[in-house]
C-alpha cells in the first residue's frame, strides 16, 4: 500500500490570513451628524451643543466610531471636534470618514502590529481565497511589512500559490 504524503504540510510554508486582522462589524458604530442639522442643511451651534448633551452615548461604548454626515451639508470643523469630546472617553477609537474607510484604517493598524518574528527567513503565503473580502490596502501593507523579512512571499493558498517575492542569496 502506498503512503499518502501531505506535501503542503511538509513544505514549511506559513500562512498569514488577513481576515484575522479585520475588525468585527459589531465593534463598529456610526455617528451621523444629519439628525443634528436644522432642515438637514444647517448646523446651529447652540442647538447642536444642547443635543449632544442630551444624546445617549451608551451605544458607542467600546466601539470604533466613525463620524460622518449622510446629507450634503457644510459642517464646520469644530462640530466634528465637539462630537469627539463626547466619544473619546467611551469609544475604542474615533475616526472621521465612511465606515469602509474606518474598516480599512483599522485593518492597516492591526497589520502594522503583527509580531513578525515568526516569519523571519520563512516561506510565507498571504491567504487570498477566503470567504471574507480583504481590501487591497491590507495585501499591500502585509507585503510591505513582510518582504524585508521573509525568504519568499506568495499569494493564494499553500496548495496553489502565486509567487510574489523571493529573497536573492
Amino acid at each position: 500500500m502506498e503512503t499518502i504524503i501531505n506535501k503542503v504540510a511538509e513544505s514549511g510554508i506559513l500562512t498569514l490570513d488577513l481576515a484575522k486582522y479585520l475588525v468585527k462589524e459589531q465593534d463598529i458604530a456610526s455617528f451621523d451628524l444629519k439628525p443634528f442639522l436644522f432642515r438637514e442643511m444647517i448646523l446651529r451651534e447652540k442647538d447642536y451643543r444642547e443635543a449632544l448633551k442630551q444624546q445617549d452615548w451608551s451605544s458607542f461604548e467600546h466601539k470604533h466610531v466613525h463620524i460622518f454626515c449622510s446629507v450634503d451639508a457644510i459642517i464646520p470643523m469644530w462640530a466634528n471636534m465637539l462630537a469627539v469630546t463626547y466619544l473619546q472617553p467611551i469609544a475604542a477609537s474615533v475616526f472621521f470618514g465612511t465606515k469602509e474607510e474606518l474598516q480599512h484604517h483599522l485593518l492597516l493598524q492591526n497589520i502594522a502590529q503583527i509580531d513578525t518574528s515568526e516569519y523571519i527567513d520563512k516561506r510565507v503565503v498571504i491567504k487570498g481565497c477566503g470567504d471574507i473580502d480583504i481590501p487591497a490596502q491590507g495585501y499591500v501593507a502585509a507585503s510591505a511589512l513582510l518582504q524585508p523579512l521573509v525568504k519568499s512571499l506568495m499569494y493564494g493558498e499553500p496548495c496553489s500559490t502565486v509567487p510574489v517575492y523571493k529573497k536573492k542569496n
